[in-house]
Protein backbone atom coordinates (compact mmCIF):
# COMPACT_ATOMS: atom_id res chain seq x y z
CA UNK A 1 0.00 0.00 0.00
CA UNK A 2 1.20 3.49 -1.00
CA UNK A 3 0.59 5.51 2.11
CA UNK A 4 2.07 8.97 0.44
CA UNK A 5 -1.31 9.09 -0.63
CA UNK A 6 -3.34 8.94 2.76
CA UNK A 7 -0.89 10.35 5.25
CA UNK A 8 -0.20 13.88 5.29
CA UNK A 9 2.76 15.84 3.62
CA UNK A 10 5.09 17.71 6.39
CA UNK A 11 7.20 20.26 4.49
CA UNK A 12 9.97 19.93 7.01
CA UNK A 13 9.97 16.21 7.85
CA UNK A 14 9.69 14.67 4.20
CA UNK A 15 10.16 11.06 5.27
CA UNK A 16 8.20 10.03 8.75
CA UNK A 17 7.63 6.59 7.74
CA UNK A 18 11.09 5.19 6.51
CA UNK A 19 12.29 7.23 9.52
CA UNK A 20 10.02 5.29 11.93
CA UNK A 21 8.65 8.86 13.06
CA UNK A 22 5.56 7.59 12.66
CA UNK A 23 4.62 4.22 13.05
CA UNK A 24 1.98 1.42 11.54
CA UNK A 25 -0.03 0.56 14.79
CA UNK A 26 -3.39 0.71 15.42
CA UNK A 27 -4.57 2.94 17.98
CA UNK A 28 -7.06 5.66 19.58
CA UNK A 29 -5.20 9.43 19.39
CA UNK A 30 -5.48 10.88 22.78
CA UNK A 31 -6.25 14.42 20.51
CA UNK A 32 -8.82 13.70 18.11
CA UNK A 33 -10.43 10.33 19.71
CA UNK A 34 -10.42 9.24 16.87
CA UNK A 35 -9.29 5.71 15.39
CA UNK A 36 -5.85 5.69 13.28
CA UNK A 37 -3.62 2.89 11.89
CA UNK A 38 -0.48 5.62 12.56
CA UNK A 39 0.71 6.84 15.91
CA UNK A 40 3.81 9.56 16.33
CA UNK A 41 6.81 8.27 17.88
CA UNK A 42 9.08 11.29 18.19
CA UNK A 43 9.08 13.80 20.72
CA UNK A 44 6.58 15.92 22.03
CA UNK A 45 7.24 18.94 24.94
CA UNK A 46 3.96 18.93 26.69
CA UNK A 47 3.27 19.43 30.79
CA UNK A 48 1.05 16.13 29.53
CA UNK A 49 2.38 12.97 28.98
CA UNK A 50 0.49 12.39 25.92
CA UNK A 51 0.34 8.73 25.07
CA UNK A 52 -1.18 8.65 20.87
CA UNK A 53 -0.69 11.55 18.63
CA UNK A 54 -2.07 10.82 15.07
CA UNK A 55 -0.48 12.80 11.91
CA UNK A 56 -3.48 14.28 10.80
CA UNK A 57 -3.55 15.60 14.88
CA UNK A 58 0.20 17.07 14.11
CA UNK A 59 -0.43 18.41 10.24
CA UNK A 60 -3.10 21.20 11.48
CA UNK A 61 -2.25 21.79 14.98
CA UNK A 62 -5.00 20.30 16.93
CA UNK A 63 -1.97 18.27 19.33
CA UNK A 64 0.01 21.53 20.23
CA UNK A 65 -2.69 23.59 20.60
CA UNK A 66 -4.87 21.03 22.94
CA UNK A 67 -1.99 20.00 25.17
CA UNK A 68 0.23 23.37 24.68
CA UNK A 69 3.20 21.63 23.49
CA UNK A 70 5.49 21.50 20.80
CA UNK A 71 7.66 19.09 18.60
CA UNK A 72 10.56 21.03 18.31
CA UNK A 73 12.53 22.78 21.12
CA UNK A 74 12.94 26.22 19.90
CA UNK A 75 16.14 26.62 21.57
CA UNK A 76 17.65 23.90 19.56
CA UNK A 77 16.28 25.21 16.19
CA UNK A 78 18.89 27.64 13.82
CA UNK A 79 17.47 30.89 13.22
CA UNK A 80 14.86 31.90 10.12
CA UNK A 81 13.48 34.77 8.67
CA UNK A 82 9.91 34.17 9.11
CA UNK A 83 7.70 33.44 12.39
CA UNK A 84 5.39 31.36 9.99
CA UNK A 85 8.02 28.78 9.70
CA UNK A 86 8.94 28.43 13.09
CA UNK A 87 5.07 27.95 13.61
CA UNK A 88 5.14 25.47 11.18
CA UNK A 89 8.09 23.50 12.63
CA UNK A 90 7.35 23.57 15.94
CA UNK A 91 3.84 23.38 16.55
CA UNK A 92 3.25 21.36 13.35
CA UNK A 93 6.01 18.94 12.33
CA UNK A 94 7.04 15.83 13.23
CA UNK A 95 10.41 15.82 14.96
CA UNK A 96 12.82 13.00 14.76
CA UNK A 97 14.40 11.23 17.77
CA UNK A 98 18.48 12.22 18.54
CA UNK A 99 20.61 10.06 20.90
CA UNK A 100 20.98 13.87 22.89
CA UNK A 101 19.17 17.07 21.88
CA UNK A 102 17.64 17.32 18.60
CA UNK A 103 18.89 20.24 16.46
CA UNK A 104 16.92 21.81 13.21
CA UNK A 105 19.09 23.05 10.80
CA UNK A 106 18.12 26.19 8.11
CA UNK A 107 19.45 27.19 4.90
CA UNK A 108 18.08 30.04 2.88
CA UNK A 109 16.41 31.77 5.85
CA UNK A 110 14.06 29.15 6.54
CA UNK A 111 13.93 25.54 7.98
CA UNK A 112 15.72 22.70 6.20
CA UNK A 113 13.84 19.23 5.40
CA UNK A 114 14.69 16.55 8.13
CA UNK A 115 15.71 13.52 5.77
CA UNK A 116 17.07 10.64 7.60
CA UNK A 117 19.45 9.19 9.73
CA UNK A 118 22.67 8.21 8.49
CA UNK A 119 26.34 7.65 9.03
CA UNK A 120 29.11 7.90 6.84
CA UNK A 121 28.65 5.49 4.25
CA UNK A 122 25.59 7.05 3.46
CA UNK A 123 27.31 10.99 3.02
CA UNK A 124 30.27 9.78 1.70
CA UNK A 125 29.09 11.26 -1.62
CA UNK A 126 28.18 14.36 -0.30
CA UNK A 127 31.78 15.57 1.52
CA UNK A 128 31.95 18.99 -0.52
CA UNK A 129 28.58 19.69 -0.19
CA UNK A 130 29.13 19.14 3.44
CA UNK A 131 32.31 20.35 4.14
CA UNK A 132 30.99 23.66 6.47
CA UNK A 133 29.10 21.34 8.67
CA UNK A 134 31.83 18.67 8.68
CA UNK A 135 34.83 20.64 9.80
CA UNK A 136 32.20 22.55 12.37
CA UNK A 137 31.77 19.13 13.73
CA UNK A 138 35.66 18.17 13.65
CA UNK A 139 36.16 21.63 15.87
CA UNK A 140 33.30 20.79 18.33
CA UNK A 141 34.43 17.22 18.74
CA UNK A 142 38.10 17.74 17.94
CA UNK A 143 38.12 15.14 15.56
CA UNK A 144 40.40 14.43 12.62
CA UNK A 145 38.73 13.33 9.51
CA UNK A 146 39.27 9.67 9.66
CA UNK A 147 38.39 9.94 13.81
CA UNK A 148 34.59 11.81 12.15
CA UNK A 149 34.51 8.73 9.58
CA UNK A 150 34.35 6.04 12.21
CA UNK A 151 32.44 8.04 14.48
CA UNK A 152 30.04 8.51 12.21
CA UNK A 153 30.45 4.64 10.66
CA UNK A 154 30.25 2.50 13.54
CA UNK A 155 29.10 4.04 16.69
CA UNK A 156 29.81 7.03 18.89
CA UNK A 157 28.25 9.66 16.84
CA UNK A 158 25.08 9.87 15.08
CA UNK A 159 24.31 11.81 11.72
CA UNK A 160 21.24 13.41 10.85
CA UNK A 161 20.91 14.72 7.16
CA UNK A 162 18.78 17.55 6.40
CA UNK A 163 17.70 19.19 3.10
CA UNK A 164 17.20 22.66 2.47
CA UNK A 165 13.72 23.53 1.21
CA UNK A 166 14.74 26.55 -0.87
CA UNK A 167 17.79 25.59 -2.59
CA UNK A 168 18.27 21.54 -1.68
CA UNK A 169 21.62 21.69 -0.33
CA UNK A 170 22.26 19.06 2.20
CA UNK A 171 23.07 19.74 5.64
CA UNK A 172 24.05 17.64 8.68
CA UNK A 173 23.70 17.78 12.51
CA UNK A 174 25.57 15.10 14.89
CA UNK A 175 24.67 14.10 18.20
CA UNK A 176 27.22 11.49 20.24
CA UNK A 177 25.79 8.52 22.90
Amino acid sequence: MNYDKILPKFKYNLNPIENRIIVRKEAICSCCNEKTEFVYEGPFYSIEDVEVICPWCIEDGKAAQKYYGRFQDTSACEKVISKESLDELIYRTPGYSGWQQEVWLSHCGDFCAFIGYVGWSEIEELVNELEEDLDKIKRAYKLTQEELENALEYGSLQGYLFKCVVCGKNRLAVDCD
